[in-house]
């Protein structure tokens, strides 16, 4: 499955399916919560949060691609994401893009 951010693909001709969507949400953990609390006294990368972030988006991402396979597409382009909290400690990882058919020209 191709994915992309570009709305089209060159050299081909592209068939809009449907837009296709994944997501998860995840909840902060207490021990990442409290270490984030002393890291950020003394600034850098909180990489428990990074960890997270990267997981849940590689998660996001496979579900939007089995959406798109469902529909029988050979890629999603015009992919996007984006996070919105939840609810107090749980935030939302969106991943979007067009499902589309592929034609050689």
């Amino acid at each position: 499955m191709i994915v992309t951010t570009t709305e089209n693909m060159q050299g081909y001709e592209v068939e809009t399916l449907d837009i296709v969507f994944g997501n998860t949400v995840r909840a902060k953990h207490v021990g990442k919560d409290i270490f984030a609390v002393l890291k950020s006294i003394v600034g850098g990368e909180l990489r428990g949060y990074s960890e997270m972030l990267s997981e849940a988006r590689a998660e996001a991402m496979s579900r939007m691609v089995d959406g798109a396979k469902k529909l029988d597409a050979d890629a999603v382009v015009n992919v996007r994401f984006t996070t919105s909290q939840t609810m107090a400690g749980a935030a939302e990882l969106l991943a979007y893009g067009t499902a589309v058919k592929l034609r050689k020209l």
